[in-house]
């Protein structure tokens, strides 16, 4: 086993963040210079499907707590609907916030649709199937908002950072940014994509994208994609950070094909550059069976949109996931089936050196990591 997952903490029964009336989704952590945390999520109505309701009716939010693993609580809406005219005007999700050059920089899923807006009279005739959706997902896009305070105000822009491009890996739509910036500005930015497969979209495969700064322009790098199902396997939410031995990564195994064990737990990789990756010789970084603080054990639905907090030296201190409690997807079930984001602590050694160790890795174990 890796180091991350040896060192997963007890989860606290009244940690994370939720919200009544909604479904909460993709939290994303930082550290206040008030010495506060600020996590910035996504909320869905619970009177809709959570799939497909996010594409249409999700809005990115910020909550706050006195420590990492909270509990948090609401503060205010960060990146309301603003319109169909935008191209995140109905839905903005899935949040990854950073610092950068004394500003916060919030990068997002957006999308759009021009229909008329599903309320609960008419929840029922939303799926994946109906007008609403087969629009919106199309036009998912990535993109970013700036500010000088982790409180706001937010410039928005109105136009993408990564859009799609004909007869390419992600023709479909780009989604589900992860970023890293480097000292001097550059941007390398994970994500998510589809393809045009006739007349409908292929599976999901991950892409690498760099700025020269967070404001663009972004260029896709790869020409075929860095994971997907012939390369390594599918994966999804790909969350990405670098230290002194390079980039790595956390995601979930869509299938279990990489990790040997059931769909929806994580792997765990390693780059050098971001663009030509690693599976860790041990790559099952975690999984949906947690230990609470007082002892019990508990498989969880899902546990995806993993996301790392960490220290002042690097050091990841947190890992943040989004839950979904039921066991029969995300489509099918009732609206009492919550929805919030968990937080879990890592615990490092008396050394603090076990995940720096086993993040480690040779020429020799490079090569014999090679996919």
């Amino acid at each position: 086993m890796n180091s991350i997952y040896q060192s997963i903490g007890k989860v606290n029964h009244n940690c994370g963040f939720r919200m009544e009336n909604y479904r909460i989704w993709g939290s994303s952590i930082i550290h206040g210079k008030d010495g506060r945390f600020y996590m910035f999520a996504s909320r869905v109505p619970k009177f809709l499907r959570f799939h497909p309701g996010w594409m249409i009716a999700s809005e990115i939010v910020r909550a706050s707590s006195d420590t990492p693993e909270g509990p948090y609580v609401f503060e205010e809406v960060v990146l309301p609907a603003r319109g169909a005219q935008y191209w995140d005007g109905r839905s903005t999700h899935n949040p990854k916030i950073v610092q950068c050059n004394g500003k916060y920089v919030l990068f997002y899923m957006g999308s759009t649709h021009p229909f008329e807006e599903v309320t609960p009279e008419t929840a029922d005739l939303l799926d994946i199937h109906s007008k609403w959706c087969i629009v919106a997902r199309a036009n998912k896009r990535i993109g970013i908002a700036i500010s000088d305070s982790v409180f706001g105000p937010w410039e928005r822009f109105d136009e993408p950072i990564l859009k799609t491009k004909p007869n390419t890996f992600y023709s479909f739509f780009t989604s589900n940014p992860s970023p890293v910036i480097d000292e001097n500005g550059k941007v390398y930015l994970i994500f998510k994509s589809r393809c045009y497969h006739q007349n409908s979209y292929g599976r999901m495969m991950i892409g690498l994208a760099t700025a020269p700064d967070v404001r663009g322009p972004y260029s896709v790098i790869n020409t075929e994609p860095l994971f997907s199902n012939e390369k390594f396997g599918e994966i999804e939410d790909p969350h990405i950070w670098k230290d002194c031995h390079g980039f790595h990564m956390l995601a979930k195994d869509q299938y279990g094909t990489i990790t040997k064990t059931v769909r929806g737990n994580g792997i765990l990789a390693h780059s050098e550059d971001c663009l030509h990756w690693h599976l860790d010789k041990e790559p099952l970084a975690y999984s949906k069976n947690i230990e609470w603080t007082d002892g019990k054990k508990r498989c969880i639905g899902s546990m995806e949109r993993v996301s790392t907090l960490q220290d002042s030296k690097g050091d990841i201190t947190h890992l943040s996931f989004a839950v979904w409690e039921g066991s029969k997807g995300f489509s099918i079930e009732s609206a009492n089936t919550e929805a919030w984001n968990m937080v879990i602590p890592i615990q490092h050694t008396e050394k603090k050196e076990l995940l720096l160790n086993i993040l480690k890795f040779s020429t020799k174990n490079r090569s014999e990591m090679r996919v």
